[in-house]
Parts: structure tokens; sequence; C-alpha cells
């Protein structure tokens, strides 16, 4: 727009104007004014903001309507102002996601499991104002509202396995970080071996020769997609699920597994020369660090391993990372302690068979009851069937309640492990226990947990 120019747009339920005024010193003062129309009431938003003058009008517009969307979605109480505006702002600008990566130092983590994580304890290791999409809206327009949400330069993003490829084209991040690989939600999402391919493709690419690539040793599947860079720092951490790996991604043959190793007789073998060690200390490079986090579980220490060598990258100690990160509690609301009238709960989210096997080994170990809570909607997996692959024999000596829309389904499976369950058709029911409740929920019952629950 011209110096003085106005443009009003108009769409259902609401309006918005815009004038913009250039200014000596190469900015440009924009005014926008909103207003919200429904129920016969409006609600009117006015901001005014400095823009560079080398934005175009397109990004400026856009940028403005992820705002002004998200802040619509949570003033209607339609949504937590996450993912709305972003497609908003990307339908208008399809290049937003990169021009908002512009000028930032970004780390992208994927995998299948530990990405909402894993991307906390990097942001918390970084210390400061660093850009996050703490909710975990891992898809580009989560992604977009995350960067219009901050100005800072410093930028951890966590990335949808089968989004990965289109990120790291958008915003040319210095590290990915590469978690794992397992089957996920399969009614919705390719098949494992796929997803690796797509990966390896990925990292092949000749403009990502300088991506540097922090990945884990101990997964297959992980192993042959980082293979196809240059630059990759291995990492060997414990992994436990291989039942996703138990042939060569290379050639199909059966991979060989014994003690924190695996190979298979085409010559593909776990890395042996790694950027990082944990046993009882995290190594990375010449550093070494107590972890003691306190987020439960083995798998988290994995993850924090992973988050210190890709902060090392960016020259990040490893001492001051690791005490930042040990204080970390919680990450958008896993592992906390929840209160629900006389009931406390420790909520945990697990939503496959991996992620599963992980969290039933931080359950304690005695006759405490378990509740568990299934769903099957579209961000769960319509499909059920993988309750099969999860061992739930692991909660024998527990009682298991079981909540959800596939309560049934979940009951069956639990007969079948010889474990004791009580169906729950009203939740009010539930008995109220003297010690803090294990609470293991997929996506959609978490949700619904979270909102349900108040923090302890």
């Amino acid at each position: 727009m011209a110096n003085g120019s106005s443009r009003v747009l108009r769409g259902a339920g609401f309006t918005s104007s815009k004038h913009r005024e250039s200014a000596a010193d190469g900015t440009c003062r924009v005014l926008q004014r909103s207003e919200l129309i429904g129920g016969g009431k409006r609600t009117l938003a006015v901001s005014v903001k400095s823009v560079s003058k080398g934005h175009s009008f397109r990004e400026d517009l856009a940028v403005m309507a992820v705002r002004g969307v998200n802040w619509m979605s949570r003033a209607t109480g339609r949504g937590a102002g996450t993912v709305a505006g972003g497609r908003v702002g990307l339908w208008i600008d399809p290049d937003l996601l990169a021009k908002l990566a512009r000028g930032r130092t970004i780390v992208l983590v994927s995998g299948t499991n530990g990405k909402t994580t894993t991307t906390a304890l990097c942001a918390a290791g970084w210390g400061g104002d660093v850009a996050t999409n703490v909710t975990g809206s891992n898809m580009p327009p989560g992604h977009v509202a995350a960067l219009v949400g901050s100005t800072s330069e410093r930028v951890v993003l966590e990335a949808d396995e089968a989004w990965l490829a289109n990120v790291v084209r958008a915003t040319s991040p210095r590290v990915v970080v590469l978690l794992n690989l397992s089957r996920d939600q399969l009614d919705r999402a390719s098949e494992v071996r796929q997803m690796a391919e797509r990966w390896h493709q990925c990292l092949a690419a000749p403009e990502n020769a300088q991506l540097v690539v922090v990945a884990n040793a101990n997964d297959p599947l992980v192993a042959y997609a980082a293979t196809a860079s240059s630059n990759v720092r291995w990492c060997d951490v414990a992994t436990s699920w291989m039942a996703d790996a138990r042939s060569c991604p290379r050639c199909t043959l059966p991979l060989e597994h014994s003690d924190n190793d695996w190979h298979c007789s085409c010559g593909f073998a776990k890395p042996s020369t790694l950027a990082a060690t944990l046993d009882g200390v995290l190594h990375v490079g010449s550093e070494q660090a107590e972890l003691d986090l306190s987020i439960p579980g083995d798998f988290n220490r994995g993850n924090a391993a992973l988050a210190a060598t890709a902060l090392a990258e960016l020259g990040v100690g490893l001492g001051g990372a690791v005490a930042r990160m040990n204080t970390l509690s919680g990450v958008a609301g896993r592992f906390t302690l929840r209160r629900w009238g006389r009931h406390t709960l420790r909520l945990l989210l697990a939503k496959n068979p991996a992620g599963f096997d992980a969290l039933l080994s931080t359950v304690d170990q005695g006759d405490s009851d378990v509740w568990v809570a299934i769903n099957a909607q579209i961000a769960d997996g319509r499909d059920p069937s993988w309750l099969y692959d999860v061992a739930f024999e692991r909660l024998r000596g527990h009682r298991v309640w079981c909540l959800g829309e596939r309560r049934l389904d979940l009951a069956t499976r639990l007969d079948y492990a010889d474990v004791d369950y009580e169906i729950v058709d009203d939740v009010t029911s539930l008995p109220v226990s003297a010690a803090p409740v294990e609470m293991l929920a997929n996506y959609t019952a978490f949700s619904e947990w979270m909102a349900r629950t108040t923090a302890c």
C-alpha cells in the first residue's frame, strides 16, 4: 500500500480494516481495526505496530491474520489459538513459514514419540527467550503461530514425522534431532518404513548438505534415515522398543539384536562413532554432566541427551544446559499432578505401542490402581487394534480402570493379559485413592482429562 492508504476486509462474522503510513526511518506504521460480530454484539480490537519496510503487504496481512484469528479463537472459546490462525496465514501467504524463519537459528525435533518433551527440554536447556510450539501443534500452521507469537531469534520446533521434509525445506534449520520411528496411527500415516525412507530422501537432498543431524544410534530405522547425511552426531541412548525394526531397513534381512547393539549381515550396523553416550553420566563430546531430571523415565533421559547434543552444536555448554533441563517438571500437562474432585492424578500421554511400553516402565510396582483412557477419534487413529501390541501384562497385580470411548476394547485386551480391570461407564463412580493415581491416556482422552482437572 502507498503511504496513507487503507484496505478493508470483510468475512463471515467479522470486518477488518488496515491503514498504513510510511515513516522516515524505513518502517511502516500499521493501524488495524477488527470487529467480531456475533449475537448482535461487536467486539473491537485495534492494534498498532511497526513493520519492516522489506516485508510485503501479503506477509504483513498474513501475520495480522494469524494474530487476529488466534485471538478470536481464544476469545470465543473455540480453541487454544495455536492452529486456526496459522492456517489462515498460510492461505493468505503460502510462503509465510519460510519468511518468518528468516534470520533465526532453528532446531527441529521429530520422531514418533517424545517430540514435545524433547522440544521442551531443548528450549529449557538453551535458556532465555526461545520461540517454540509449546502446545505440540507440530505442523506448519502451528509453526507459523509459534513464530508469529515470538520475535526471538532462537527457535526450537517439534515437527510431525510426515511433515519433516516440508518443514526442513521451509525453515532451513541449523540442527534436526531424530528421536525414533515406530508404527503410529496407520489408518492415516505412512507405514513406518516408508517414513524412514522419506526422511532418508530429505537428508540426502543437496540443499541439506550443511544440516547437522542429531540421531538416535540405537534405532535402526532412524540410523537408516540419518546415514543419508554426512553431518550426523550419533547418540547412544536407551531404546527399549525394537518391534518395528526386526528386519534391516536397507536389505530386509533379519537384524541381529544383542546387548545395546544391532547389525545385519549386509553390513548395515549400529554406528560406532558416537557424539554422546549416556550411562550413569551424560557425555557429550569432551564434556560430562549428571542428569537429575524432574520428569520420570529412562526414555526422558535419552530425550535430554539428544537435546543436549543439539545444543552443543549451537555452542551451549553442557553443564548449564543440563542444569536448566533438570528443572523442567512437566510438559504441556504431561507428567504433572492434577486434581479432580477428591482425586489426585498423574497424567501421562501414550498414543501407540512404543509410547505405552515406555510409560508402563514408570508405573510403580505393587497393587495400586491405574486408570487408562482410550479414545479412537481422528487425532488418536480410528483403529484401536494397536492395543494388542502393548505389553499390558506388565500391569498384573494392579487394578486397571478402563475409561474412554474404547474402554470395552481395552477391557478385552486386559482380559487376555490376565490383568484385573473394571469398566467405567460413569467416571463419577471412580473410587478415591489415598495416593496419586497413574493415568495413561491417548491424545483426545488426555485432552479431555486436562480440561476436567486442575493443577495441584
